[in-house]
């Protein structure tokens, strides 16, 4: 008897909570809060985009919609990583 090839790994990732100051990604049964002040890519986004988010690799989660790529190192210690992409008004 031979086992079947395993499929695509579903990760346990969601974003659980979006208020006025921020969002709650949840991996792996831990909490992190994500504030509009540090991640201001989903800021005015609508919740179906800031919800839909995938780990790509380990601690390493994409928000599709939104094209925002982010670490668990860089949610955790944004102050490591001081620059924050501006966004433009279309002309």
């Amino acid at each position: 008897m031979s086992s079947s090839t395993p499929g695509n790994t579903i990760s346990e990732v969601e974003v659980t909570r979006i208020s006025g100051h921020g969002l709650w990604l949840v991996c792996r049964k831990k909490e992190m809060f994500l504030s509009f002040e540090n991640f201001p890519w989903f800021m005015n986004q609508p919740a179906n985009k800031v919800m839909n988010v995938e780990e790509t690799s380990p601690d390493h989660f994409y928000w599709p919609d939104l094209d925002v790529d982010l670490t668990h190192e860089i949610i955790e210690y944004p102050e490591r990583f001081p620059l924050l992409a501006r966004t433009h008004s279309a002309i």
